[in-house]
């Protein structure tokens, strides 16, 4: 039969497809861990250039200190030159000044300049682990490119080989439906369902076993699974989409398939059933109930309605008598 050749076909075509699919997914997942060493390698570069400008603006400050520390020293040093030269004074209380001053300048000059520099040699230390921490992210960035390069290489191979495979098995089915009419759009019909099918899943022809799609263990309708069974055509299950074809079972591994578990999802419906027959009755009683009420009442006026008439009938036989008489 035709079906049959379709499926061997599809079987060979699925375990293709299924290793095609994997392969192409860790080929673009690859790159994603290169791409994880980039993202940090550029983060630790960043974080060095800041390093870089925080550690030149402190040599600065740290140059200014040297100049003003040196400055305050001169200062000291010609006012202690000149208090032994002084001739009056005046001129020795502005020199006792001036070396006041320039002790108090020097003093905390040299406290920050002391500050200054422990700080820029701790940011050199900073910046030459850095300096090895961003030399050893490039050797390993380098090297996983290489690695991932083969990777690649390897991946690109292997596809390669499976499209051979592949094109060969669905020059196959185009051949086996040759001699029908649209032969070449109802196999690439099917061949493009099935593809999608096997992009979802990893089983995208499965078999019907006791009227159950094995796929998605749904019960199918009793029409379908025959046509199934007579394996006329291509068929695909209705609820997971999957291509059928029917698989005979001894009556001993015949399986009921309200006890199945995979079927557990349909165990409730006998159940469902009976509440909604149970709903349905408890509503006709209530219309039934509600139209015998209805039905009384209108019965109820009607006797009211003659009880009036036969009062009034008897009211006017009372007026004619007494109008005999």
């Amino acid at each position: 039969m035709v079906t049959t050749e379709v499926f061997e076909n599809l079987k060979s075509l699925q375990e293709i497809l299924v290793q095609k699919y994997e392969l192409e997914g860790k080929k673009n997942d690859a790159p994603k861990q290169l791409s994880n060493q980039e993202d940090l390698l550029a983060k630790t570069q960043k974080e060095f250039i800041e390093l870089k400008s925080t550690y030149d603006e402190t040599q600065e400050q740290v140059t200014k200190l040297k100049a003003q520390l040196e400055e305050a020293v001169k200062a000291r040093e010609e006012g202690e030159k000149g208090v032994a030269n002084s001739t009056t004074h005046r001129e020795y209380e502005a020199l006792e000044k001036q070396i006041s001053e320039a002790k108090i300048h020097e003093e905390q000059y040299r406290k920050d300049l002391q500050h200054e520099e422990k700080d820029l040699a701790e940011l050199n230390e900073r910046l030459k682990n850095s300096e090895d921490l961003i030399k050893f992210q490039e050797t390993e960035l380098n090297s996983s490119k290489e690695s991932l390069n083969k990777e690649l290489a390897s991946y690109d191979q292997k596809l390669s080989k499976l499209k051979t495979e592949e094109d060969k098995v669905t020059k196959n089915i185009n051949m086996i439906y040759a001699g029908e009419e649209n032969a070449e759009l109802k196999a690439q019909e099917i061949l493009f369902k099935f593809q999608r099918i096997i992009q979802r899943n990893s089983e995208g022809i499965v078999s019907v076993r006791n009227g159950v799609c094995s796929g998605c263990h749904m019960i199918l309708p009793a029409n379908f699974a025959n046509e199934v069974r007579e394996g006329e055509d291509i068929n695909f299950c209705p609820y997971c989409s999957r291509i059928l074809y029917y698989e005979e079972v001894s009556e001993d591994q015949q399986e009921d398939y309200f006890d199945m578990g995979v079927a557990g999802s349909l165990a409730g419906l006998d159940e469902d059933f009976e509440d909604e027959d149970s709903e349905e009755r408890e509503d006709e009683d209530e219309e039934i109930k509600s139209e015998f009420d209805d039905e009384d009442e209108i019965d109820d006026e009607d006797s009211e309605d003659a009880e009036d008439e036969d009062d009034e009938d008897s009211d006017d036989e009372d007026d004619d008598n007494e109008d005999e008489e």
